[in-house]
């Protein structure tokens, strides 16, 4: 079964970037929709971000604007690259298929603070 693995986290000033990477162990060729999640503490995990295989990408509003999900699939990896970070952005991300959800990764950490 894939397996994900997601990385590039850290702590960031507000107004920071970060660029998330999520590698998966197999083809995600298959898989249309792609997305980001995060799940900050004693939140609700939400979507942030889809990709289509077509390149349709879809944003939560909280994150228009300020994050581009894309992917890779001759890596087998989905990016999600931040600008303007704001301390709401804090969570930990995970990706994963948007429909039939694979094994959930480790997730990567992001604290945005001052």
């Amino acid at each position: 079964q894939v397996q994900l693995v997601e990385s590039g986290g850290g702590l960031v000033q507000p107004g920071g970037s970060l660029r998330l990477s999520c590698a998966a162990s197999g083809s995600i060729f298959r898989i249309n929709a792609m997305g980001w999640y995060r799940q900050a503490p004693g939140k609700e995990r939400e979507l942030v971000a889809a990709i289509t295989n077509g390149g349709t990408t879809n944003y939560v509003d909280s994150v228009k604007g300020r994050f581009t999900i894309s992917r890779d699939n001759a890596k087998n990896t989905v990016y999600l690259q931040m600008n303007s970070l704001k301390p709401e952005d804090t969570a930990v991300y995970h990706c994963n298929a948007v429909r039939v959800h694979l094994p959930w990764g480790q997730g990567t950490q992001v604290t945005v603070s001052s």
